[in-house]
């Protein structure tokens, strides 16, 4: 409200209108006073959520980060895992190899001693 909109007072002397004046621009004062102290705690409100929305944005990116973190170190497990599984198959292919030239070595030598026996069968 500004001075110019207050309507004059009929004839009740000039330091009466002064007053009356001074009164409606403290009123008027006051008024502002108010809505600037709402504006602030408007401010400060959306203040507090936009820290809030930081916080929340910055609690996301570590959860994203720790996932990946976890996510690569699974990775690395399952291969280290899957070049255990390719050793573990590798010496289980060497050992049946093994296992075969022993077999083999028997049959041999069985051979052998067959040969030795009829060999001696015949003198």
């Amino acid at each position: 409200m500004t001075i110019a909109s207050i309507p004059p007072t009929p004839d009740s002397g000039s330091t009466e209108s002064l007053l009356h004046a001074g009164e409606t621009a403290r009123v008027g004062a006051e008024q502002f006073r108010r809505l600037a102290e709402e504006a602030r705690e408007v401010r400060d409100q959306h203040r507090e959520a936009l820290e809030t929305v930081r916080q929340e944005r910055e609690r996301l990116r570590e959860a994203g980060e720790a996932a990946r973190v976890a996510g690569e170190e699974a990775r690395s497990a399952a291969e280290e895992a899957r070049h255990a599984a390719v050793d573990a198959v590798k010496a289980t292919a060497d050992m049946l190899q093994s296992t075969l030239e022993q077999m083999n070595l028997v049959e041999e030598m069985r051979r052998t001693l067959r040969e030795i026996r009829d060999i001696e069968k015949l003198d």
